[in-house]
């Protein structure tokens, strides 16, 4: 096999970092309700659900697809929270402030995005937002491109920052219950985005595999454990270099799995079949 040549090495960087330039034309169109929203960092938990979910029914109610990442996340939020006051962690304090820092992960990406701050906003991110406001893909769609952001680039590095150690392994143990408590709310999630955006989302999976099964994927199994040994490396690496090629791959990860994920409805019929079949249309 052929070696990559420096040159050719530096062009892949590029391509995996620049947005696609179909989207670059997205902007938002900013609100000072909505910025008032994501100014502040979340000062706790409920701060964090709170505002969360004053976001979401804010950008329904202007029939923003942001939203429909917003509406899994808030629920997400609320049973995590739910869980610290009924003794479900270890290390309640360590998984309250892992919540917040995760959650302004989020906060930041869209803050700046709102304010067409471009350059602060990661790449994952980019693409969620400007797919969402475009708004020709599935709502499923929408919702996993937020996801992928999410887990698969923010987590990593909300969880070197709030640190795992020490009893490394006490974390690691309240960071697989959370899963559980991810892995609970599957159909739910699903039902909700149903009944908010869209009657036949149950009826697209053999179209597009499983919402459940690919929620799995991104959040309960691959991403979330790619995250805490994103974690491992950003934490016990010494060298600069480590954790330049740690953020890299995390964007570089990320990024394949959106354009994944946005894959099955590159083509334009199988799009429209797609979305005659999640807005509960299943005629010709």
């Amino acid at each position: 096999m052929r070696r990559m040549t420096l040159d050719e090495g530096r062009k892949l960087a590029t391509a995996v970092r620049t947005p696609n330039p179909s989207l670059s034309a997205v902007r938002p169109d900013p609100s000072p309700a909505i910025l008032d929203l994501v100014e502040r960092p979340f000062r706790d938990v409920a701060d964090a659900h709170e505002r969360l979910s004053a976001l979401e029914a804010l950008l329904y109610e202007r029939e923003d697809r942001r939203a429909a990442f917003l509406t899994i996340y808030a629920r997400v939020t609320a049973e995590v929270h739910d869980g610290l006051a009924h003794d479900t962690f270890d290390d309640p304090a360590w998984v309250a402030e892992y919540l917040v820092t995760f959650a302004d992960h989020y906060r930041r990406a869209f803050h700046a995005f709102e304010r067409g701050v471009f350059d602060e906003v990661p790449d994952p991110w980019r693409l969620s937002f400007e797919t969402s406001l475009r708004g020709d893909a599935l709502v499923t769609q929408d919702v996993l491109l937020g996801i992928n952001a999410h887990v698969n680039y923010d987590l990593a590095l909300a969880l070197s920052e709030v640190g795992i150690d020490p009893d490394r392994r006490r974390k690691y143990a309240d960071h697989r219950r959370i899963n559980h408590v991810l892995r609970s709310l599957v159909d739910d999630e699903q039902d909700l985005i149903a009944a908010r955006y869209a009657d036949g989302v149950a009826d697209i999976d053999d179209s597009l595999g499983r919402l459940d099964e690919t929620l799995s994927f991104l959040t309960l199994r691959e991403g979330r454990r790619n995250a805490w040994r994103g974690a491992v490396v950003l934490t016990d690496g010494r060298y600069g270099p480590i954790k330049r090629a740690v953020r890299w791959y995390l964007n570089s990860l990320s990024m394949g799995a959106g354009h994944f994920i946005l894959a099955p409805t590159a083509n334009t019929a199988v799009r429209h079949r797609l979305e005659r079949l999640e807005d509960g249309d299943d005629g010709p």
